[in-house]
């Protein structure tokens, strides 16, 4: 009997504490103009909110590395610089696009530091592969937008473009300050070369007066070294010696290639307005959404929230009302 009693007991205070959905439910309609209070005292603040928020836009670009012809004087310099005419375009076009990631990376994360940050990324278009990239930049508006992006890619461009053609031009010096002191040596070579052979006449010119021979003593030329020289006679030496002063240095086929591509050199000219270090796969976009704030969104929050709120006054207000403290 005791027993029965205590599951009793039990039983009654679960029922007490359990929650009656139904009544919760009757008791909130009843409070119904409540409820409805602050939904509309929550969509005032949600109205207010879309009002004066400060609207975001997002402008979006797609870009990979520039087309063979964009950059066609500068591959055409770097050939004849390298003096090499099978030049890796590829080569040149992953390395240039590689700088204006690097370029573009470094104005958005100076941007991101201003006073007044400014939302401007770039990043893999295509996850796992390098090109193409998509940049985007976030504004009040949408042609704001649109002008920014569009505004900060060809700012980027022309630094790239002018880092491109200055680099070339140190490099160019370079190698021209190279080639011209490759052909003074080469050249002093030679001259040392020729003094050589009219002092080597000379002596034999001294042997042949001395030996008194005075006309060619050998038939064939060819077989006359420099011991026996003396042998072509004394006359005919004078004559070598006349001729050899006045005679052009003799070069080998490397100075005249080298002459050459220090010709080709004085030639280059590159603009930096004739280089791109991009190409457009999508130009930067007008938007039509915006980002924030979102109208439906903000609304329906706003209104979920009211319900949640208004509701929870309700139950809290009619729960204090019917607390009655244990004895």
């Amino acid at each position: 009997m005791t027993h029965e009693k205590n599951n009793l007991n039990f039983r009654q205070s679960n029922d007490a504490e359990q929650i009656d959905l139904i009544e919760v439910l009757l008791q909130i309609w009843r409070a119904k103009w409540i409820v409805a209070f602050f939904i509309a005292f929550t969509l005032v603040i949600a109205g207010v909110y879309l009002t004066f928020a400060k609207e975001k836009w997002t402008s979006v670009a797609v870009i990979s590395s520039p087309d063979a012809g964009q950059i066609a004087n500068y591959t055409s310099a770097m050939s004849v610089l390298s003096n090499d005419d099978n030049f890796d375009i590829g080569d040149i076009q992953q390395r240039v696009i590689g700088r204006f990631n690097s370029a573009f990376s470094a104005l958005a994360e100076t941007l991101s530091n201003q006073a007044i940050p400014e939302n401007l990324t770039i990043n893999t278009a295509v996850q796992g592969q390098p090109l193409p990239l998509k940049v985007t930049y976030q504004a009040t508006t949408a042609k704001e937008a649109q002008r920014k992006l569009a505004e900060y890619i060809e700012r980027i461009d022309q630094l790239i473009a002018k880092e491109l053609v200055d680099d070339l031009k140190i490099n160019t010096k370079s190698r021209t300050e190279n080639l011209v002191e490759s052909l003074s040596t080469q050249e002093k070579v030679a001259q040392e070369q020729k003094d050589l052979r009219i002092k080597q006449i000379e002596q034999a010119l001294a042997v042949a007066k001395e030996a008194e021979v005075h006309s060619p003593q050998v038939q064939q030329t060819e077989n006359v070294s420099q011991d026996t020289l003396f042998l072509l006679g004394s006359a005919a030496l004078q004559s070598m010696i006349k001729n050899e002063s006045s005679r052009p240095l003799v070069f080998s086929d490397d100075y005249y290639k080298t002459r050459q591509n220090l010709l080709d050199l004085q030639t280059i000219v590159v603009q930096p307005k004739s280089i791109h270090s991009y190409r457009y796969v999508m130009k930067p976009s007008l938007p039509i959404h915006r980002d924030s704030p979102r109208k439906a969104l903000t609304l329906a929050l706003a209104l979920i929230l009211g319900a949640i709120i208004g509701s929870g006054f309700v139950l809290m207000r009619n729960a204090l009302r019917n607390y009655q403290p244990k004895a």
